[in-house]
C-alpha cells in the first residue's frame, strides 16, 4: 500500500513554509509506524487468500450477521482495520514528510504520488483481479481511494492545522447524514455521487466502472492522519504512547456508546432470536463501503492502541520483522496479489476446477493454513526491496513503491 517517507527532521520554528514543531525521536517513531503498517498488511493477506481460494462459497455481504457463517464473519473481521490504518498512516506520513520539505515540494509529491496510485489502480491492480485484457469491467478500490485522498490533501495542506483537523472530523462524523440520499443511475449527478459517497457503477465507452470505495470518507480519514502528526514530534516516547493510548481508548469508547445507542453512525444492529452469537455478530458488523463513523472509530481506535504498543516494544524482534514489511508496502501489495494469482492459476491447472467453474480450498481452516504458510516466503523479497530502496536513493521512482 501507499506510504510516504517519514524520515524528515522536524524544524523547531517557523521557517519558510515548514510546519513549526519540535524535533522528534525518529528511530522509534519510524519503526512503530512501519510495524503497524506491516501488521495490517499481514491481516490483509489473510483476506486476499480468502478471496482467491474460498470464493466458491457464495457470500453477498461478508459481515451479514444473518447469513454468513461465524467462521467467515470473524475471518473477515480481522481485516477490517486495514484500509483505515493505511489511509490514516498516509496522512501521518504526509505530515512528517512536510517537516523536511517545503509546502510546494510536499504538494508536488502528494500530487505525483496520488496520480501514480490512480494509474496503478486502473492498470496493474485491475489486471490482477480480473486477468483480462482489455478489461470488461474496472473496479476502483482502495489504491484509487488513497490516490484521490492524497490529491485532495495536497490542496488542503496550506490551511491551518486546526482547519484540516476540523475538516477530517466533520467528514468522518457527519457523512452518514448523507446516507438517505440515493440517486438513480439516470440522475445527472449519479456519477459524482458514486465517486463521493454511494457505491455505484457507471458505463463509459461501453466499459462499466465500479466505484467500490467512495472517496469522501477516506478524505476525512487522511485528514485525521495528518492531524495526528504533531504527536510524533515529541521527544518523550512514553508521553506519545500515553497520548496514542488515550485517543485510541476514547475512539473505541465512543464507538461502543454510539453502537449501543443504535441511532446514528451505522446501520442499526439487532437481536437475533435464539442466537446470542449472531446478535454479537450484528453488533460487530460495521459498514465499510463507504466507511461509517463507527467503522472508523473502531478501526482507528484499535490502530492507535497498536501504534502505542509498537512504540513501547520498538526493540522487540517481531516489531522489526513487521517494520520490514511496512517499509515497502506498495511492493508487498502488488507482489502478493500477483503471487496469489499465480498460485490460483497453478492450482487450477494441476487440480482443475473442483467447485463449479473455480478452484477452491475445502474449508476456511485451509485458508488460514495457506495464509500462515505465505507470510515468511513473502517476507524475504519484501526485505530485499526495502533494502534496495535504502541503498539506491539515486533511483527516484523507487520511493513511489
Amino acid at each position: 500500500m501507499a506510504s510516504i517517507p517519514t524520515d524528515g527532521t522536524l524544524s523547531s520554528g517557523t521557517t519558510g513554509h515548514h510546519v513549526a514543531t519540535a524535533k522528534p525521536a525518529a528511530g522509534a517513531r519510524l519503526l512503530s509506524i512501519d510495524a503497524l503498517r506491516g501488521f495490517v498488511m499481514v491481516l490483509m493477506l489473510l483476506d486476499h487468500v480468502r478471496e482467491g481460494f474460498f470464493l466458491w462459497v457464495p457470500i453477498g455481504d461478508p459481515v451479514d450477521a444473518l447469513t454468513v457463517s461465524p467462521a467467515s464473519f470473524f475471518s473477515r473481521l480481522t481485516s477490517q482495520i486495514c484500509a483505515p490504518v493505511f489511509v490514516a498512516l498516509t496522512g501521518l506520513g504526509a505530515y512528517l514528510y512536510a517537516q523536511k520539505h517545503s509546502t510546494s515540494e510536499t504538494t508536488a509529491f502528494l500530487l505525483k504520488r496520488g496520480f501514480f496510485l490512480v494509474l496503478l489502480e486502473l492498470t496493474v491492480v485491475n489486471f490482477q483481479w480480473r486477468a483480462e485484457f482489455p478489461p470488461t469491467i474496472v473496479y476502483l478500490q482502495v489504491i484509487w481511494a488513497i490516490g484521490l485522498s492524497m490529491i485532495v490533501l495536497a490542496g488542503l495542506i496550506r490551511l491551518p492545522h486546526s482547519v484540516i483537523a476540523a475538516i477530517g472530523v466533520a467528514i468522518v462524523a457527519g457523512h452518514n447524514l448523507l446516507d438517505p440520499i440515493v440517486l438513480p443511475p439516470e440522475h445527472p449527478f449519479y456519477a459524482i455521487w458514486s465517486l463521493l459517497h454511494e457505491r455505484g457503477t457507471i458505463t463509459t465507452g461501453g466499459l462499466p466502472i465500479r466505484f467500490s470505495y467512495p472517496v469522501l470518507p477516506w478524505i476525512g480519514v487522511i485528514c485525521l492522519g495528518w492531524t495526528a502528526g504533531p504527536w510524533f514530534a515529541r521527544r518523550d516516547v512514553a508521553a506519545r504512547g500515553r497520548t496514542l493510548a488515550r485517543a485510541g481508548f476514547a475512539m473505541l469508547a465512543a464507538c461502543v456508546a454510539l453502537r449501543f445507542a443504535n441511532v446514528y453512525g451505522d446501520t442499526p444492529w439487532f437481536v437475533v432470536p435464539d442466537s446470542s452469537l449472531r446478535t454479537v455478530m450484528s453488533f460487530l458488523a460495521l459498514t465499510k463501503y463507504p466507511p461509517s463513523l463507527l467503522y472508523v472509530l473502531a478501526t482507528l481506535g484499535f490502530g492507535l492502541l497498536l501504534l502505542a504498543l509498537f512504540d513501547r516494544i520498538a526493540d522487540a524482534r517481531v516489531t522489526g520483522w513487521l517494520a520490514v514489511l511496512g517499509g515497502a508496502p506498495m511492493f508487498f501489495y502488488l507482489f502478493h496479489l500477483y503471487v496469489l494469482r499465480a498460485m490460483y492459476l497453478g492450482a487450477r491447472a494441476i487440480w482443475g476446477t473442483n467447485h463449479g467453474e473455480v478452484f477452491g480450498l475445502p474449508s476456511l481452516g485451509w485458508v488460514w493454513l495457506l495464509w500462515i504458510a505465505m507470510i515468511v516466503p513473502l517476507y524475504f523479497p519484501t526485505r530485499w526491496f526495502a533494502n534496495l530502496k535504502k541503498r539506491r536513493k539515486d533511483i527516484r521512482w523507487l520511493k513511489y513503491l
